[in-house]
């Protein structure tokens, strides 16, 4: 049969001629020597599967390598089991969790009923270098859900039980092992240990970060930094969690099937608002008078700064937002980037000689003439914002470049309070599969991107890779400049998000590219039951920013 291959981006298909079975891994043999990083997974006409699978009808194969976001999850899912295994053989079935994202790498914590040393951390890295060095086979299994509950699941394990009560509807239910060591993932693996051959072990507080590659470099792990204000954000939801009695999926679910949503949304954006009042209380004690504010896209950026400029109208200020898309250069001198599209995302785009003129211009009482920018014909509007402040007025900035110090680099530093504001989800669907942060605000644009802009989630997948990219160099660099983060999440929010997201992902077909990442966030939102009345959500929320009814946007 004809199947046409895909190496890689941007590289010419090619036909080969494969016998019904063949394997995808016997189809590439010999294939991928000439490419720059490790096929991990591959696409079989827009469905993300492993390479063991087997090619049965004609069709398209596209190779995935780490840069792919569905492969750097396999990446992750191996890594994890290869974790486990290592430290199950070392110290038997102890209690793991892999809580959350940190350092470039996953925060997890190991129950030795002592204290953790690094002696013990080295020899968990040692242990699993072996195993790699056997190349040991991930084994993928398919049973029914009697056996599924007596081979996987232990007194460490009691999430997994819960959850897998809730699915035993379900015929079959896919399960990994290796060597031995069984546990249910919510992915797919690499075929074999040897697959994962770049790591990093590193004791950290009371844990350990499990570090691995970048999705663009996948052949080394990045440089340490220690991310102090990003643990100290997800600590701080951590304990949100447990004011709330939600730690896992499964104790969301059941508050929604109890009927305690409507008390539940209710805490959550009360405890928003009581740690904006606790920034705006820090900007005033501290006399700031220049407050930037940046993050990723779907952060609820917007919200945010209007509920801070109330809350410093309550401290006696009287604030003057400002958002830095408003000095855009003009459409002409836009740069371009690597594909001669505008880049309206690097800091090039914006007039900063204009921008730091005007807020000199601001701080010495002088009166500006505001720009507006009109996207439509590409330019800068002047004369329609006359503005001059107050000696104690602060102004409130708001754009993706807030924390990168050349963007106000003709104002003193002394003025400036940051803050870094992104969703740092807390909510793991059980002790081994957390909810990536990147997924619900992926999810918080598929949903936006349909109701504001008229997009699909077709469109929206289809430029998450650009606005990642965007993020990567533009706004994750600049987070640790941040004098405070805040997290933007709502622990009850993908519950909220399911109802509005899963008909839009529904729409994409099977013969579009998209279709794949598509299936996998389905598959992903489908552990949430849907909260049906979202009504409870004040008009203010950060949630209304994307499903609507805020009277900020």
């Amino acid at each position: 049969m004809e199947i046409t291959l895909i190496r890689g981006p941007r590289m010419e298909p090619e036909i080969v001629e494969a016998a019904e079975g063949t394997s995808i891994l016997d189809l590439i043999k010999d294939r991928t020597d000439d490419l720059p990083y490790r096929i991990l997974a591959a696409k079989f006409n827009n469905k993300v599967v492993e390479l063991t699978y087997p090619l049965k009808e004609p069709g398209t194969v596209e190779l995935l390598d780490m840069r792919n976001q569905a492969a750097n999850l396999i990446y992750q899912y191996s890594l994890s089991l290869i974790y486990l295994k290592a430290i199950y053989d070392l110290y038997g079935k102890v209690e793991v969790l892999i809580e959350h994202s940190l350092n470039k790498g996953l925060f997890t914590k190991i129950d030795l009923l002592r204290p953790l040393t690094q002696d013990d951390v080295c020899r968990i890295e040692d242990r699993m270098r072996e195993i790699v060095e056997m190349d040991l086979k991930f084994e993928r299994h398919i049973v029914d859900y009697e056996d599924a509950r007596d081979r996987l699941l232990s007194d460490a394990q009691r999430q997994k039980l819960r959850l897998l009560q809730k699915i035993q509807g379900a015929e079959r239910i896919k399960y990994y092992s290796l060597d031995g060591t069984a546990d249910f993932f919510y992915g797919l693996m690499v075929p074999t240990a040897g697959y994962i051959r770049h790591f990093q072990l590193r004791k950290y507080r009371d844990g350990v970060l499990l570090r691995f590659p970048h999705q663009k470099d996948p052949n080394s792990v990045p440089p340490y930094v220690d991310e102090k204000k990003l643990y100290g954000a997800f600590l701080e939801e951590s304990q949100w969690a447990d004011i709330m009695e939600v730690r896992y999926v499964c104790d969301l679910n059941e508050k929604i099937c109890r009927g305690e949503d409507k008390e539940l949304i209710q805490i959550s954006e009360a405890l928003h608002e009581k740690k904006i009042a606790e920034i705006a209380d820090m900007i005033t004690r501290e006399g700031r008078r220049i407050v930037l504010i940046a993050g990723p896209s779907s952060s609820g950026k917007t919200t945010f700064a209007r509920r801070l400029c109330i809350q410093l109208r309550v401290n006696g200020h009287k604030p003057l937002y400002l958002g830095t898309d408003d000095y855009y250069v003009e459409r002409a001198d836009t740069p371009l980037d690597e594909y001669g599209e505008p880049n309206f995302e690097d800091l090039e785009a914006i007039d900063l000689e204009l921008f730091n003129q005007q807020l000199n211009d601001l701080l010495d009482g002088k009166t500006v003439d505001v720009p507006h920018f009109d996207f439509f014909e590409g330019v800068k509007v002047f004369g329609k914002r006359l503005t001059r402040i107050e000696s104690d007025q602060p102004i409130v900035i708001e754009g993706i470049h807030g924390l990168n110090r050349q963007l106000t680099a003709g104002l003193p530093d002394e003025e400036k309070f940051r803050i870094y504001i992104s969703p740092f989800t807390q909510l793991n669907i059980d002790e081994h599969n957390r909810v990536p942060t990147t997924d619900a605000r992926m999810l918080r644009r598929i949903v936006r991107d349909h109701q504001f802009r008229g997009y699909s989630a077709q469109r929206t997948i289809e430029l998450w890779p650009k606005v990642r990219a965007g993020e990567d160099k533009n706004i994750f660099p600049f987070s640790n400049e941040a004098d405070v983060l805040f997290n933007s999440a709502h622990i009850y929010e993908l519950s909220v998000l399911r109802k509005y997201a899963e008909p839009l992902l529904l729409e994409i077909s099977r013969d579009r590219p998209e279709y794949a990442e598509a299936a996998r966030m389905l598959n992903f939102i489908q552990f949430f039951d849907i909260i049906e009345d979202d009504s409870v959500i004040v008009n203010n929320s950060i949630i209304r920013e994307f499903i609507g009814g805020s009277i900020f946007v």
